[in-house]
């Protein structure tokens, strides 16, 4: 028959239940073919290939099958079919070759067991009738198999596997019965049949009642491989829960784990047990339902977990088994892959699921503010009130609630559950559905409606008051911050105000006494400092007139913005003061530099293509510190010449909106102000709800209750009334109450004094911790960079090695540097290797660091802000810095302006912005200095590396050092992946070459043993799915891509679907 195929992926199995994966027939012989005497002559091929269909359809064989079997030499065919015909026309046989004679043995058994005590060697003969059986229902053509199910042999086995006494259960004929039952499954016909009686699995699983373990492990095999049928699982499931009732236990699955738990004496008998438990709990879980529903696999794996099935595995870990951990290893697998996809649900990495409080947490914060809230709180009330005593029926209240709960979840949209044990004839759907009522829907639905709104509203408020509350809470901090620095900063000044003082006085001591001493001393050398140090009182210009006293005094100027201490009055120029000059930084090279000796390769390489540092630009800088001769006594220079030589070697191979606004308007409204500003300005109203009086409240008040976000400021200076507006809205100021709600708008604001001025200082001070905040990382991160570029060793002794390199590959004028240009460092990368042109300069360069250097693999570390600096751009970072200092300058001069006005009794600018100058010219002046600082740490790291100052920029210089060590990292891991690449080629070679001569010595010792035609009738489809089973083969494919995600994760999502797959088994 033809192989069914399955519409879903799921486990693979061979033949008849759907796998992907044939098994292959292997029926040729290394062994030439031995030729029997024949009793009749080899008929013509059409009558040869007639009986032999005859035969090959007695077998049952898959369509696969069957093609290779026709195509076996016609010598071969007629051996078989002679050596089949012969087996059915022994006389010693005849007896015996049909099902009726071993029904009514075992059903003379069956009823004789009761009767009767039977010694040993009856036993044994009762035994052999059952074996005989078996053997037959492997051996023998379909037809008998066939005449078996018809005479109801199935129903005669069964009726012996419950009837059975307890000796009888104790002995080999209760594991001959399963077996029989087993070989009766490992063909089609066979297997529907018993799949087809409703109680066939479960008078099955009755079997697991016993103390023999070759009677567990055959049971537990066939309830394995049912698991894997299609349609099996549930079957499988429902024998289990008639267990727990037949054997009294307490909870499904508990003589399972009491058997996987407990210890036989015996090891060999122990870990086939433990093993046939184990195969059968991952099959139980991953196949079926579990297949691609994890809330089923969840669901049936806690109930292993709750009968304590990992401390049992950790035990197990002992038996060092091959196999039994290969089922131990798949089981933790799943389970840790599908509880981190469960707690990705919950956007954690672990959920704790023997914690209640972590469980009830999740779910808390899953369900508040949700419509489900009160559901939930509403079964936490009332689980409250459920009986917690020990008292009638407490605990199968609980259990009901717990099975409620199970399928919920378990159930599917149609009412289909894949687990019978929660509840029967419980329909989700069903009690859904009548708990739903139209005209309950839509009341509920209003009356949900107007609590939202009320809702928004309040949540709307409950913002803005956040809003209001964070924002003092902010400038309270960063008003104690800055006053802390200004308290430090004053003790500071007066400390070296003091000193000054001291100074000072000492100094007019010395004066004094210079002064009356002797004549014959002359006066020290009359400078302009030293003449404005001797100016008297007497020598300053008289002091101006006092003003009238009927003028009011005039405003106070601006304070200044906090800067460095003023140049002293008269005071010479720096470059005008009597000090020697400088010495030259750059003296002659010829006088410091020594000369190179630099060893030649023996044949042209290929040059490195660098920018060579003149040598007048290398005293003083970096490359005056690095030796790069006794790197050459370190390199293997011929293994460098090979890698990078100059010859090339082969590799191995509506309408407009303006529109609607005008039709909308009413015909009364007074307009005078143009129709897409006034209609741009009433969407922005709208979104600001608020009145113009709340408005005009909030920007006298500078914004306390903060109403006004920073994006709608931003906003209303694009409605700023102009010059033209005002005049057109004073002509018409008495048609109030009749004008447009824009044009009353701009009205109301236009009657606010410096109404533009205020908004742009309210709008400066809601964005000057941000504009701050932002521009203080780039300056910190281009300040220690540069520092970090100046001191790093590991850097340093890189550059050494580089330019011993470069030295090496390059002749000529190129030749004989003393440094190169840092841009230099990224084209080593492009320098290839003549062997392998996947290896470049880099990659070798970083097998040099590894053998030789280990130390300057860390160098990454020793530059960590090198990325942040890389993307700050010096002369927008300057741009802004200007722009928040003539901000601030803008808001001054509107302080001084506010200060001579009568205020309003709700205006507040003055008091609020006071405040604010005072704090941020302190955090501004802070800023300016770090940015001074970090100009001069980046000027010195270009002098530091011999580049000019003036024609690099900070996103350019440490752009280059950041490519680098990206470029640096990626060789690095380059290097790691070919290496593990080279291991597992290694390692699977050898894996292919202890695979293909296992499978030598399988097939040579099965074709030693095999009789002629034998390899047709002994195997069997079932016999491959509990083989496969129990060595684990069937999880292989699950296994092997479970430890690839592990080593990938973290990132990657679990695969919604598994397939399953037998490998292939050579017959």
């Amino acid at each position: 028959m033809a192989p069914r195929k399955r519409s879903r992926h799921g486990l693979g199995f061979l033949c008849c239940f759907g796998g992907s994966d044939l098994p292959e027939i292997n029926l040729r012989d290394s062994h030439p073919l031995q030729y029997m005497e024949f009793s009749s002559p080899i008929p013509n091929p059409e009558e040869l290939n007639v009986r032999f269909a005859e035969l090959v359809d007695e077998l049952d064989l898959t369509d696969k099958n069957r093609e290779a079997v026709f195509a076996l030499p016609p010598e071969k065919k007629w051996q078989i079919y002679c050596s089949k015909k012969k087996e059915q026309e022994d006389p010693n046989k005849l007896a015996t070759s049909w099902p009726d004679y071993y029904i009514d043995r075992i059903n003379s058994m069956a009823a004789m067991q009761t009767l009767y005590s039977f010694d040993e060697e009856e036993m044994e003969m009762r035994n052999q009738v059952v074996e005989d059986l078996k053997t037959a229902l492997r051996t023998q053509p379909m037809r008998f198999v066939t005449r078996f199910i018809e005479l109801e042999g199935l129903t005669c086995l069964l009726n012996f596997l419950r009837s059975m006494d307890h000796a009888t259960c104790e002995s080999r004929i209760h594991t001959s019965l399963i077996g029989c039952i087993k070989a009766l499954m490992n063909n089609s016909q066979g297997r529907a049949h018993v799949l087809a009686q409703p109680e066939a699995i479960s008078t099955i699983a009755q079997s697991l009642r016993t103390e023999n373990s070759k009677t567990k492990v055959a049971v537990l095999e066939i309830l394995g491989a049912v698991c894997l049928v299609p349609g099996g699982h549930k079957k499988v499931l429902q024998a289990m829960l008639h267990y727990q009732v037949y054997a009294a236990e307490r909870t499904r699955f508990q003589t399972l784990l009491n058997e996987l738990d407990r210890s036989l004496g015996q090891y060999r008998d122990e870990v086939n047990l433990k093993t046939a438990i184990m195969s059968f709990i991952n099959a139980v879980l991953n196949a079926g339902a579990g297949e691609d529903n994890l809330e089923f696999r969840l669901h049936l794996r806690y109930e292993f977990l709750m009968l304590g099935i990992q401390p049992v595995i950790d035990k197990l870990r002992q038996h060092e088994n091959a196999i039994l951990d290969r089922h131990l290893d798949f089981f933790e697998m799943v389970r840790n892959e599908d509880d981190l996809e469960l707690a990705r649900r919950f956007d954690m990495v672990h959920i704790d699921t023997k914690s209640a409080s972590q469980m009830f947490e999740l779910i808390h914060k899953k369900l508040k503010h949700t419509e489900a809230y009160p559901c939930f709180l509403s079964v936490l009330y009332h689980c409250l009130q459920m009986p917690c005593k020990w008292n009638g029926g407490y605990f199968q209240r609980w259990q009901l609630l717990d099975r409620i709960l199970q399928q919920i979840v378990l159930q599917d949209e149609r009412g289909m559950d894949p687990d019978l044990a929660p509840l029967e004839n419980f329909n989700v759907r069903n009690i859904v559905n009548m708990l739903i009522n139209e005209n309950e829907v839509k009341q509920w639905r209003d009356q949900a409606e107007k609590f939202r709104k009320e809702h928004t509203e309040v949540v709307s408020r409950l913002e803005r008051k956040e809003r209001e509350c964070e924002t003092k809470t902010l400038e309270k901090e960063e008003m104690m911050r800055t006053l802390n620095k200004m308290k430090d900063k004053l003790a500071r000044e007066s400390q070296e105000l003091r000193q000054a003082r001291g100074q000072v006085a000492e100094l007019v001591a010395q004066l004094n006494e210079i002064s009356t001493g002797p004549a014959s001393i002359p006066p020290p050398p009359r400078g302009p400092l030293a003449s404005s140090s001797l100016m008297t009182t007497s020598d300053l210009p008289p002091p101006p007139p006092p003003l009238p006293f009927a003028c009011c005094p005039p405003p106070p100027p601006p304070p200044l913005l906090p800067s460095g201490p003023p140049t002293p009055p008269g005071a010479p120029p720096c470059f005008s003061m009597g000090l020697p000059l400088p010495l030259d930084p750059f003296p002659s090279s010829s006088t410091l530099l020594r000369k190179k000796h630099v060893p030649q390769p023996s044949h042209p390489l290929k040059s490195f293509n660098w920018v060579k540092l003149n040598e007048d630009r290398v005293p003083g800088t970096v490359w005056t510190e690095i030796d790069d001769m006794q790197i050459f006594r370190i390199l293997d220079l011929e293994d460098f010449e090979k890698m990078f030589s100059a010859y090339q070697r082969h590799q191995k191979e509506l309408g407009s909106t303006e529109d609607i606004y005008l039709a909308s308007r009413k015909v009364k409204e007074l307009s005078v102000i143009d129709g897409r500003r006034a209609q741009n300005c009433v969407i922005l109203l709208s979104k600001l709800k608020l009145s113009n009086e709340e408005i005009r409240q909030a920007i006298l008040k500078m914004d306390e209750q903060e109403d006004l976000a920073k994006d709608m400021l931003e906003q209303l200076l694009k409605f700023v009334p102009e010059k033209s507006d005002i005049d057109l809205l004073e002509e018409h100021k008495h048609e109030i109450e009749r004008m447009a709600r824009a044009d009353r708008f701009l009205y109301e604001m236009s009657r606010i004094d410096h109404y533009q001025q205020r908004l742009q200082a309210l709008f400066f001070k809601k964005k000057f911790q941000e504009r701050l905040a932002e521009a203080k990382p780039k300056v910190e991160a281009i300040l220690l960079a540069s520092r970090e570029l100046i001191h790093s060793k590991r850097l340093k002794q890189m550059l050494e090695i580089v330019l011993a390199i470069g030295n090496f590959m390059n002749k000529g004028q190129r030749g004989g540097a003393y440094g190169f240009r840092v841009a230099s460092l990224n084209k080593i990368a492009d320098t290839k290797s003549s062997i392998d042109r996947n290896i470049s300069l880099l990659h070798y360069l970083i097998m040099i660091l590894e053998k030789h250097f280990p130390d300057i693999l860390n160098m990454p570390s020793e530059l960590q802000h090198l990325p942040e600096a890389a993307k700050v751009n010096l002369a927008e970072l300057e741009k802004e810095v200007g722009n928040l200092k003539r901000g601030l300058r803008a808001v001054e001069v509107e302080l001084e302006y506010q200060k001579c006005q009568v205020r309003e009794r709700n205006d507040k600018f003055v008091p609020v912005m006071s405040d604010f100058i005072t704090v941020s010219s302190f955090s501004f002046s802070e800023l300016e200095d770090q940015l001074n600082e970090a100009r001069d740490k980046f000027a010195k790291a270009l002098a530091h590396f011999g580049e000019h100052e003036n024609k690099m920029q900070p996103d350019e210089f440490f752009g280059i050092f950041d490519t680098f060590l990206q470029a640096f990292l990626e060789a690095r891991q380059d290097l790691e992946a070919m290496r593990k690449r080279k291991e597992e080629e290694e390692r699977r070679a050898r894996m292919e070459v202890m695979l293909k001569e296992q499978r030598e010595r399988e097939r040579w010792q099965r074709q030693r043993k095999a009789s002629p035609g034998s390899s047709l009738e002994e195997g069997g489809e079932f016999d491959d799915l509990v083989s496969a089973l129990r060595s684990g083969e069937v999880f292989d494919k699950d296994l092997c891509k479970l430890k690839r995600s592990r080593k990938r994760s973290g990132s990657q999502a679990l695969e919604a679907t598994r397939e399953r797959a037998i490998n292939r088994l050579n017959y």
